[in-house]
């Protein structure tokens, strides 16, 4: 499992652009910017869109200010699902929306948890990181997938 002080690994996630889905390799997310990422277990699942993102999307502002250069969501999802619930929740220009498709990056760092149990599947744990310059300097994982306190924005802006 990655921790403070790791490198994330090089590798491609997608994006949602105006010409539809696209590559975007993990380097030129992190390096050279200070990023706050956090990782949930679903687009539209009820924690992570009553409670996980609105925070980050409210507090964007804020967090940009105590020097981040973007924030980034992550979830195990295809890009156009992570494309509606970024336009169900008016995040656009405010957080940065990741899309692990087959879980290769949540794997590759040790995140994943089989979800199976609630009908999800393979997922990501929630967590939250901040990335400077492609190296994790800060991480908060939570314990359960229904809660998002220790990886929350409250708690990322007290980390910042």
């Amino acid at each position: 499992m990655i921790s403070t002080g790791d490198k994330l690994p090089s590798m491609d996630l997608m994006v949602m652009t105006d010409d539809g889905p696209a590559k975007q390799a993990s380097s030129e997310i992190f390096d050279g910017k200070k990023v706050v990422l956090f990782a949930v277990p679903g687009a539209f699942t009820p924690t992570c869109t009553l409670n996980h993102l609105p925070g980050y999307v409210e507090n964007a502002e804020a967090i940009k200010a105590k020097g981040v250069d973007e924030i980034a969501v992550i979830a195990v999802n295809d890009p156009f699902v992570t494309k509606a619930w970024a336009d169900q929740a008016n995040a656009k220009g405010k957080v940065t929306f990741l899309s692990d498709w087959d879980a290769g990056f949540t794997k590759a760092i040790g995140m994943d948890t089989d979800l199976s149990a609630a009908g999800l599947g393979q997922r990501s744990k929630r967590f939250s990181m901040i990335v400077d310059n492609g190296v994790v300097t800060a991480l908060n994982i939570e314990e359960a997938p229904g809660e998002a306190t220790v990886s929350g924005a409250a708690k990322m802006l007290e980390t910042l």
